[in-house]
Formats: C-alpha cells, structure tokens, sequence
C-alpha cells in the first residue's frame, strides 16, 4: 500500500543536535508515523516504601512501536523525580526525547500519562527530608506497605490519550521556564533496571502495536522483574509456536500419460446437497503534591 510505502524508519544525524544530551540515548526518527494511542489500564499496587511510579511508554524498534509496560521502580537516589519520556514532532520527524530522574520535573510534551502524570509536573507525591509521601488520590496505595501517604484532589484538564506532542493531532503543549530550569539541573539517566525493563519489552512480540493493534498485552507490572518473567514466556511461546508450523508441501509434478492417445472422457459431476446456512484504569484521568504539581520537597 503507498501509506506503508511512504513509512520510513531514518537516523539523521542533523537532528540530533536537536535534541537534548539527557535523550541521546537510543533515539529513532521516523517519518510520518506518530505513535499509537496510550492505552487504558490500572496502576499495580505499590511493593512498598521507597518506589516511585513510572508510566508506560511507546518506544521503537526494528519492528516498529512496542509498549514499555508501567512499572513501580527504585529511583538512583533520594530526593529525584522521574520526568517520563515523549515523542515532539520535530523538522519533520516524531523524535523521541528519553525520560530522566532530577531534583525537579521537567517537559514531557504536556502528555496525560496518568497516576499524577498529569501533562505538567507530577501530583503523585513528593519528597520530605529523604522520605517519600504518597498521594493516595492517583496511587494504588496499601497502607500496609506504604506508611508515608497523603489525600489530595488533582484537577486533570487534558483527558485524551495522545501521545505525542506536536504534528497532526498532536498536543499543544510548550516547555515553561521552570520545566526548562529543571531539565538544566543535574540529572539522572534511567537506571540499569529501566534499561533492562525496556530491551524486555523490545524483545516481546505481544507488546508490539502491529501485532496487538495498540492494546498491548502487558500493559503495567508492580515491578520490571514481575514483567520480565511474563515476557519470557511470551518468548518461549511464540518460539514453540514457530516450531510446530508444519513445512510447506511440495506440490506434485504432472505426469504423461502414454497409455491413451485421447483424453478420457469426463463424468458429470453429480448433484451436491448443500445445506442451508444456520440462522483495561489508566489515570488518564487521574492526578498529588500539597504545596504544588512538582513533586518535589525537602530531602
């Protein structure tokens, strides 16, 4: 089909001058193809004290766009916050820019990733002198588990599931001065345990949007290892599954016939009777911090 035929997967070099240090890493353009739609789905409960959430994510590989699942993970340090990665529209191109962990949240493209990811900063806790509080308003939050929790209402004014910013049906969203103090402060790359958790998912085939149509099949885990043993059987199975499809068979070869100088003469076919034909909750829309949407408070 021409729209398939004009999708194309390219690495500019220009364009990386283009996009910040922090989301060097692994970056893929493509051209006229935006990322799907973020799924609906319910945040896992919360392992305990000390996690923070990471929202889902559509990233790309050589099959085009995989679901990063949401997970629960331990961040490099006390007192940093995870600013969630995004695909911007850039010189022609969606450019996907990594997310990181800093002292305060920065740009992820206005995108309504839910669970306080609201589009702009974070409203599902914030640090206090090294300890985490947590917003039970957008967290799955067991108080057996988590002690330090907080009740607040966020008020959530973009409630679609676009995952992109910029382009046709994008969002509208432009980078504030305070997200752009936060993106300059010392950061963080994600940890070996989001890379890990990532290059899981790549290898997946269920989480890929070709195959499940943009509702991936893992959509969030409480932790990436609690993933990681799902998409291993995800392996195992689309393995056995390749094995066991039987081998093509050759088609035979037509043989002459030298008894007959004629054809055979054909018989009718006979009368057939037939017989008659027989008469996944996503935050979308959820927001925590008391003293503002940052996140952020004393170590």
């Amino acid at each position: 089909m021409q729209f398939f035929s004009s999708i194309r997967k390219v690495l500019v070099a220009a364009a990386l001058t283009l996009i910040p240090a922090s989301s060097f890493a692994g970056v893929l353009i493509s051209v006229n193809v935006a990322p799907p739609a973020l799924p609906v789905y319910t945040q896992p409960l919360c392992p305990g004290d000390g996690y923070i959430w990471t929202p889902g994510y559509w990233a790309w590989g050589p099959e085009g766009y995989y679901w990063v699942p949401g997970v629960w993970v331990q961040p490099p340090t006390a007192g940093v916050l995870w600013t969630p990665g995004y695909w911007g529209w850039t010189s022609g191109a969606y450019i996907f820019h990594a997310g990181y962990w800093g002292p305060h949240i920065g740009f992820y493209g206005g995108v309504n990733y839910g669970f306080g990811y609201t589009g702009v900063g974070y409203e599902g806790g914030y640090w206090n002198h090294g300890v985490f509080a947590y917003n039970r308003s957008v967290n799955n939050i067991n108080i057996v588990n988590v002690h330090n929790v907080y009740t607040k209402t966020v008020v959530v004014n973009n409630y679609n599931r676009v995952s992109f910013n910029g382009g046709n049906g994008g969002i509208r969203a432009v980078e504030s001065v305070q997200e752009r103090a936060a993106f300059n402060e010392h950061h963080f790359q994600p940890t070996g345990n989001q890379l890990s958790h990532e290059q899981f998912a790549r290898q997946d085939r269920a989480q890929l949007a070709s195959v499940n149509n943009g509702r991936p099949q893992m959509v969030a885990a409480r932790t990436p290892e609690a993933y990681h043993s799902v998409a291993q059987q995800h392996a195992a199975n689309f393995n056995n599954n390749r094995e066991n499809v039987p081998a093509p068979q050759a088609r035979p070869q037509a043989q002459a016939n030298t008894q007959q100088s004629h054809p055979a003469p054909q018989s009718r076919p006979q009368p057939q009777n037939h017989e008659q034909p027989q008469e996944h909750h996503q935050g979308g829309g959820e927001h925590g911090h008391p003293d503002g949407h940052d996140g952020h408070g004393g170590r």
